[in-house]
């Protein structure tokens, strides 16, 4: 059962967030908090997969809290469902740690489909946005550009890495010894310019969700 936290101001918006969850069957609501301070007590004192939040609460310093939440809860996946149009918020909420960005405007089924692909494992936006995302900046330096540079053995070292296979699982299922995958790893963090392996796997979700 994936365990779900939902963090809004709006007494209407938790309600209606968990009884959408409690109809999937799926997920397990073990809280919802009204403001950044018990946003934070909360996440330090119970187990959560999935935050689903409105990053305009009270005591909680808008997108920016985002990145602090992931580099101290690095395996909690967070769901921004906000009221600000997804073309103000949702690219730099992607960039500081969110998995997902949906519009308080969006239909349930959007929101539902955003929550699944979330916990999942995968990045939800708009497929407009999701396409400027992978393509941002000039033909020349967007992200679909440099995958499109890999070799196809990167390409099959990124694609597990983006299913969750560790290093010696991959060596295993290409046959090749772990250092060997240690090297690809390093060449697709120089190539796709990314910082370390999560963001390197978010790349790859990125481009996957696009059909790149």
């Amino acid at each position: 059962m994936n365990k779900v936290l939902i963090a809004d101001h709006h007494p209407i918006t938790r309600k209606g967030i968990s009884s959408i969850l409690l109809a999937e069957g799926n997920f397990e609501v073990i809280g919802s908090v009204q403001d950044g301070n018990d946003l934070l007590e909360t996440l330090n004192s119970k187990e959560v997969d999935l935050l689903i939040l409105e990053i305009d609460i009270p005591n909680l310093n808008s997108i920016t809290a985002l990145k602090a939440i992931k580099r101290e809860f690095p395996n909690i996946k967070i769901l921004v469902l906000s009221c600000h149009p997804e073309e103000m918020y949702a690219l730099s909420s992607i960039k500081y740690g969110a998995a997902g960005y949906v519009s308080k405007t969006a239909s349930i089924q959007r929101v539902l489909d955003a929550i699944n692909q979330v916990q999942r494992g995968g990045i939800y936006i708009n497929e407009s946005l999701s396409k400027q995302l992978v393509s941002e900046g000039n033909a020349g330096q967007g992200l679909a550009y440099k995958y499109k540079k890999l070799s196809s053995r990167e390409i099959e070292v990124l694609n597990l890495l983006s299913n969750g296979k560790r290093n010696k699982e991959i060596a295993h299922e290409l046959n090749i010894n772990e250092k060997t995958v240690s090297t690809y790893k390093m060449r697709l963090l120089k190539k796709l310019e990314a910082q370390n392996v999560a963001e390197l796997i978010k790349h790859a979700r990125l481009l996957q969700s696009s059909h790149v």
